[in-house]
């Protein structure tokens, strides 16, 4: 049974839902302030700097841990279906799992749409990877994590950078990814009522905002389903049993294992959309966390 703590989460997810239902004219600014307080269900990790820095021209805050190792780095994208959420509202989260794996994390605040469509969003989480490597950090003690449509990019920006023919981290954790653009999955479906954020028009409406008006919802850089996923690093996919999203894991898991690559899948239950925001209040989100941390340090060599 969920913990009463975790509950909190889908009470904030109700919320946002009646309040964009009840101002169906609420402008960008509006609804991006509005979750500018994904956070605030967030414990606060404590010793942890917060530094903002340029990556390549992008944006990005550093968190890091008190004591953590500096010769590895994690590379975090944020969720918010590519036009909502900022390093300033997932810095807690990401901080918990920077502190859990004892090294910094480089969040990186990509330029959203509607103001840049696709596919700018990944190429500038390839340039704050680039940067990582200019900034003497072996690939080999990089790592990627993301939440939602970030999780996507934690796949995506793998992509893009063996696109480019630059060394591959050593993994990625994906949480919660949105990878698939064309909706097929059947829980968005069967999950409708459990999940009390992610409905199909919001998933339709961020979809067509992200792509414009010509946009191919087949883009491997856009719906990695339909990418080549062979010869990547290995994945650790973490969701929620209650999310409308659980079968893009599912399938992209799938694809993954098809294409003979190594991966990692646990699904936790009765969990809403990227649960993990709520690290240091409720447990669900702290075990998620110390096993993304357990499976990822003997990776990074910590």
């Amino acid at each position: 049974m969920a913990s009463k703590e975790s509950v909190v989460l889908g009470e904030q997810y109700k919320k946002w839902v009646s309040a964009m239902a009840d101002n169906p004219d609420m402008t960008l600014e509006e609804t991006r302030a509005m979750f500018e307080h994904w956070g605030d269900v967030t414990g606060e990790p404590g010793g942890i700097d917060y530094i903002e820095v340029v990556a390549n021209g992008v944006p990005c805050m550093w968190a890091k841990p008190k004591g953590g190792d500096e010769s590895r780095a994690l590379l975090c994208t944020h969720g918010g279906g590519y036009m909502v959420g900022s390093m300033y509202s997932h810095r807690k989260m990401f901080g918990h799992i920077a502190k859990a794996v004892g090294c910094p994390a480089l969040i990186v605040d990509y330029t959203r749409s509607p103001e840049s469509l696709h596919p700018r969003q990944v190429n500038d989480c390839t340039d704050a990877y680039a940067w990582l490597l200019d900034q003497g950090l072996k690939p080999e003690h990089i790592a990627f994590t993301g939440d939602s449509a970030g999780g996507a990019l934690a796949i995506t920006t793998l992509l893009c950078a063996r696109d480019r023919g630059l060394p591959l981290p050593v993994a990625s954790m994906p949480i919660s990814p949105w990878t698939d653009m064309e909706i097929t999955g059947g829980t968005v479906t069967t999950n409708e009522e459990k999940d009390h954020f992610v409905k199909r028009a919001v998933i339709e409406h961020m979809s067509a905002t992200f792509l414009g008006e010509n946009g191919n919802r087949k883009d491997p850089l856009a719906t990695p389903l339909y990418a080549d996923l062979s010869g990547l690093p290995p994945f650790y996919v973490q969701v929620g049993g209650d999310e409308t999203l659980l079968d893009d894991s599912r399938n992209f898991v799938a694809k993954v294992e098809a294409a003979g690559g190594e991966i990692k899948f646990d699904v936790y239950p009765e969990m809403q959309h990227v649960f993990h925001f709520l690290a240091g209040t409720a447990p669900e989100a702290d075990k998620a966390i110390a096993d993304q941390a357990a499976w990822i340090k003997p990776k990074l060599g910590l």
